[in-house]
């Protein structure tokens, strides 16, 4: 999508367009989907956290200025609704928290390693996690990821420098206790 057609579909969605709001919808939903369920790590979990994402999106969107990028808006709204989520759920425990399909899938070794890595990544603090998340899976710049946390472009890097360190030393300690 061009910059300029989102902006009209933007602009007419707040102002009551509904074609144009599912269109902005249909054109974000993935990356939205793809954000919650990082967040998550659960199918289930991540598309009510989507669904939710969506209807927050619906009442504040008359709120967005222009004054970044759209999904730098984003971002934080999907990433606010996900904290929320986990943090009713872990109030409200149902089940193991593990995604029953995903775990009858037969899986191939990368696949297993990387879901491992992203349990690490889940592990971290919650600040850490949002800027890797932004910065190696968004795809956004430290100047952008920083506009979607309401931080300092050097607090994003020292988050990622961090989270950096925290994965390290968790792979290393893995590695040696087998």
């Amino acid at each position: 999508m061009t910059e300029t057609s989102e902006t009209d579909l933007i602009e007419r969605a707040q102002r009551g367009d509904r074609s144009a709001f599912e269109a902005l919808l249909r054109s974000h939903y993935d990356a939205m989907y793809r954000m919650a369920y990082k967040w998550c790590g659960n199918r289930e979990d991540a598309q009510d956290i989507t669904q939710t994402a969506c209807i927050k999106l619906a009442r504040s969107l008359a709120s967005f200025r222009f004054q970044s990028a759209f999904l730098t808006w984003l971002y934080p709204l999907v990433i606010n609704t996900a904290k929320d989520w986990m943090r009713a759920r872990a109030r409200h425990p149902a089940g193991d928290g593990k995604d029953p399909d995903y775990a009858q899938e037969p899986v191939a070794e990368q696949k297993v390693y990387a879901g491992q890595v992203l349990d690490r990544i889940r592990a971290l603090p919650e600040r850490e996690r949002e800027a890797i998340y932004l910065v190696f899976s968004e795809g956004l710049s430290h100047r952008e990821a920083a506009q979607a946390m309401a931080c300092r472009e050097s607090t994003v890097s020292w988050y990622i420098h961090e989270a950096r360190k925290k994965l390290r030393s968790l792979r290393e300690r893995e590695a040696r206790h087998g």
